[in-house]
């Protein structure tokens, strides 16, 4: 039976539409099971039924015309309960409904099970005999697989309005879901991004000539290396140098020492150029995707796509060209940054990509630009969704797929709207960021190479609240030198100096390993990381901490972090080890001074041990992004449960509160550098903890500092006491949105205001 469900999938995914692909299911099933009567019903929500889709013995022109009312009969009872059905006599079942324009009175052994995606049941693939007969376990396990084989074709049809015509003709608005990347609406057409070179197709075989194939390669190296530095050029100017120097970390891969060498070694032991180089991008790319922070894990497809460009200019001198339409929506399956840099900025009107998050750096480059973008749309048709029109919708991750008149003429309305609000957003820059009652609340940055802070002025951007400076170390094929790592800090520091910059040391280990510092356990989210490497090897958080305190002379402006405490016992241990590197400073004639030193609350243990840990720090930072998932037991990367993950939980809050309680003991100002702390439905719960700065991405700046310009801290206080007592994170968040529609402030969290 495994062969069977095996070529039936096959041919199912082949099926160029759903029709094709319901005909073969009930054919094929029929024939499978050995019954009389294979049936599809899908759902049907505007009718409230469920319609006979297909049919292989049942009259065929019931089809598209049978509809069995939603709660009725025994279809109606699989939907409902969600679950199989197998009984030996139907018409003795209490809900046995009988519909004569089946014919289908004279069957009596039924098995039904529901079709489900994302925990919506889509229809119901029905089984009937003649005869009584209750199906066999391995039959029922059979058709629930080929059940959930189909959700996916009919949440694709459901979008595209294909399904129109195999049910009653609904007239709502058909859209995918994916997860919000960027925030905004967009209207325009879709343009695939597809995959210009198949490094995975690449076999292996023996050079010829080893030499030639080495020259072959390099020469492909400089190609892709130029290629980089224009559309690097191309994207100067539109957005932060932050962002643009992921262009730098390519080139640097490319200029280093590991990837190339690599290469050329693979190629000197006997392998040609093509068959190299997808064993090195592999290698690379899987370090990186082994990882747990999630925006170091998406860099793997960015050096899959570096690796398929340089595969691109082996088998071919010719780039292919394109033409991008006036509002172009960027489809693809894993849609990357350089694709993204390929399109004109006049042009580029959003991004739609089947894979990735919040955290891809498409996604972080989409922010920077203003553009909306949906990521992880997993049942994106993305071979029909070329030269069609789109609109996305970024702020609750829809696509919809050539929509009609009347949604079109919806989202034309809240675009508009949507420009005015960013002006009159805009129109805060310079403001203080301080609540209606003068208590002011400083905006920092989250960050992790040096940012172009020119345009930023101190009443915007009070500091860097969160310093990443393991990414530097990650560009690299070996620990960077002390010296190197001066350069490095003084940079950001000068370019903030006087406003403060937290510093955070380096935070790897376990899933998070650098390429030349690997580290494989069964469990990386408990495993050695963070300050539990730095205790184990103290000679690598010396010197970054030296580093550190010699960046800092003459700039006071210095203040470092210690992440993934969950303990005192490790914060004395450090503090005792950034002692000494001051002390040793000292006395090799740097005039270096002492810095504020903070801990990270990610840890839940810390979170009840932060008296003990205020008593023996100068500040408190709160991530909130590791402590909502540890706190939840969700990973919020894992798609199955990442609707779980919400850090609006009223657990996630009243851990907040007990942390600012527990800080107050000794006075310590407390920060929240997590997502959290860029959401402007959190914002007034965060004034209302009392916390006293928010550090974030700077596409979230604006819009927090208009909640807070909004609201008193007060009324902050009084929302926050009604968030506390409820129970479900749901409420949390709808409670929250009808405090800022009340404000007018409905267009931070939705389309339009």
């Amino acid at each position: 039976m495994l062969d069977t469900l095996h070529r039936i999938v096959k041919e199912v995914n082949a099926a160029p539409d759903l029709e094709k692909a319901l005909f073969t299911i009930v054919s094929m099933v029929k024939q499978a099971i050995d019954c009389d009567v294979c049936s599809v019903y899908l759902t049907d929500a505007e009718t409230r039924s469920h319609v006979l889709a297909a049919t292989n013995g049942l009259r065929e022109e019931a089809v598209g015309k049978v509809a069995l009312p939603l709660g009725r009969g025994l279809v109606g009872l699989v939907a409902e309960r969600a679950e199989p059905l197998n009984i030996s006599d139907a018409p003795g079942h209490p809900r046995y409904l009988r519909i004569t324009e089946t014919g289908e009175a004279q069957y009596r052994g039924f098995l039904g099970v529901p079709i489900i995606q994302n925990r919506k049941v889509l229809g119901v693939l029905v089984v009937r005999q003649e005869a009584q007969r209750e199906f066999t376990e391995d039959e029922v396990t059979f058709l629930f697989t080929l059940a959930a084989q189909l959700a996916g074709a009919i949440t694709m049809a459901r979008a595209s309005g294909e399904l129109d015509t195999l049910t009653t003709h609904s007239r709502g608005a058909r859209y995918l879901e994916g997860r919000p990347g960027s925030t905004g609406v967009s209207i325009g057409t879709g343009i695939v991004a597809y995959r210009l070179a198949d490094l995975d197709a690449i076999p292996d075989r023996a050079a010829d000539d080893m030499e030639g194939e080495c020259n072959a390669f390099r020469a492909a190296v400089a190609a892709v290396e130029d290629d980089l530095r224009t559309l690097q050029d191309r994207l100067a100017g539109q957005i932060p140098a932050e962002d643009n120097a992921l262009f730098d970390a390519l080139l640097l891969m490319l200029g280093g020492d590991t990837l190339v060498t690599e290469t050329i070694e693979l190629i000197e032991q006997g392998q040609w150029a093509p068959g190299a180089l997808r064993q090195s991008i592999h290698a690379h790319a899987q370090v990186f995707e082994n990882m747990e922070d999630v925006y170091l894990r998406e860099r793997a497809s960015d050096i899959r796509d570096l690796g398929r460009r340089i595969l691109m200019h082996l088998q071919s001198d010719s780039p292919h060209q394109v033409d991008y339409p006036s509002a172009t929506i960027l489809v693809g399956e894993e849609v990357s940054a350089v694709q993204l840099a390929e399109v004109p900025s006049e042009c580029l009107a959003g991004i739609v990509s089947a894979t990735g998050s919040s955290s891809s750096h498409v996604a972080i480059l989409a922010r920077a630009m203003g553009i909306p973008a949906v990521m992880g749309v997993t049942d994106l048709p993305v071979n029909r969704i070329g030269e069609r029109e789109l609109i996305i919708d970024g702020y609750r991750g829809r696509v919809y797929l050539s929509p009609s008149v009347s949604v079109r003429a919806e989202y034309e309305r809240l675009a508009e709207e949507e420009r005015a609000l960013t002006a009159e957003a805009e129109s805060l820059r310079g403001m203080p960021s301080e609540s209606t009652d003068g208590i002011a609340f400083p905006l920092h940055l989250n960050t992790g190479l040096v940012n172009d802070t020119n345009s930023l002025s101190n009443d915007d951007i009070a500091g860097i609240g969160l310093y990443r400076t393991e990414l530097p170390f990650m560009v690299r094929d070996r620990f960077p030198a002390e010296s190197v790592q001066v350069l490095n800090y003084r940079r950001v520091l000068e370019g903030f100096a006087p406003r403060p910059v937290i510093l955070r040391t380096l935070d790897i280990g376990g899933d998070k390993p650098l390429p030349y510092f690997p580290i494989k356990e069964q469990n990386p989210f408990l495993g050695w990381r963070g300050v539990r490497i730095s205790l184990a090897h103290p000679e690598i958080f010396l010197t970054q901490v030296r580093a550190m305190l010699r960046a800092a002379v003459d700039l006071d402006n210095l203040q470092i972090m210690l992440p993934m405490i969950s303990g005192v016992a490790e914060v004395d241990e450090l503090k005792m080890l950034i002692t000494r590197a001051h002390d040793e400073l000292l006395e090799e004639g740097y005039a270096v001074s002492m810095p504020q030193i903070g801990v990270m609350i990610e840890v839940p243990s810390a979170v009840y041990m932060i008296e003990e840990l205020a008593r023996r720090v100068d500040f408190v930072s709160v991530g909130t992004n590791d402590l909502t998932q540890y706190l939840l037991a969700v990973d919020r990367n894992n798609s199955r449960v990442a609707e779980l993950f919400d850090d609006l939980h009223p657990a996630v809050l009243r851990s907040l509160e007990h942390v600012v309680r527990g800080a107050r003991v000794f006075n310590r100002p407390v920060g929240i550098c997590g997502e959290l702390a860029g959401n402007p439905l959190a914002t007034i719960l965060l004034m209302g903890l009392g916390v006293d700065s928010l550090s974030m991405s700077a596409g979230a700046l604006m819009k927090v500092k208009w909640v807070v310009r909004s609201f008193s801290v007060l009324r902050a206080r009084q929302l926050l006491q009604a968030a506390l007592r409820m129970e479900d994170a749901q409420q949390v968040r709808r409670f929250m949105e009808g405090a800022l529609d009340d404000m007018g402030l409905g267009g931070l969290f939705r389309p339009g205001r």
